[in-house]
């Protein structure tokens, strides 16, 4: 950084960074998951990353995530053996472990078939509800689907913040 400040729930990202980021859940637009483990080991990995050590704990996060992105009947399976969009669920599970109040997504849908975008956009709306998603996306349509407000920026400044209609005129 050579100017400012970014601070999440109140940490600076850079003097308080392990505080700051365990308040951030990040599904980036390619998930880097490890294909030659289970979803539960995979999950399982990603608790232990994230501090959370009791097995009562992480059976419990596993299982919340995994009913919330539908794929609680994938815990078995291999990753590598599952679709992009699974691939994709599995992603969000992983950025859903510890329930961080915010949701940074990059391009979720990228890549995936007409009705796994729907179960995705729908899913991120449900996730709207209680937790603060920053969602980034060069598709408009989709934008306009599923965000209340908008933020464009350009030449990294804020060129227009407001509800996709307000935008629209």
């Amino acid at each position: 950084a050579t100017s400012g400040e970014v601070k999440i729930g109140g940490y600076d990202i850079l003097e308080q960074p392990i505080q700051a980021k365990k308040l951030i859940g990040y599904l980036p637009e390619i998930p880097p998951l490890y294909e030659d483990m289970t979803v539960a080991e995979y999950l399982n990995f990603i608790c232990d990353l994230k501090g959370i050590r009791k097995k009562t704990e992480k059976e419990s996060s596993i299982n919340e995530v995994t009913e919330a992105v539908k794929i609680s009947d994938m815990k078995g399976r291999l990753i590598k053996n599952l679709s992009k969009g699974y691939k994709q669920r599995v992603g969000l599970a992983q950025a859903l472990i510890g329930n961080p109040p915010l949701l940074i997504l990059d391009e979720p849908t990228v890549g995936l078939d007409p009705l796994q975008i729907i179960e995705i956009r729908e899913l991120i709306r449900q996730l709207g509800q209680t937790h603060t998603v920053l969602f980034s996306s060069h598709i408009l349509s989709e934008v306009q689907t599923i965000c209340d407000q908008i933020l464009m920026i350009a030449h990294g400044r804020l060129a227009a913040f407001g509800a996709p209609d307000e935008l629209e005129s």
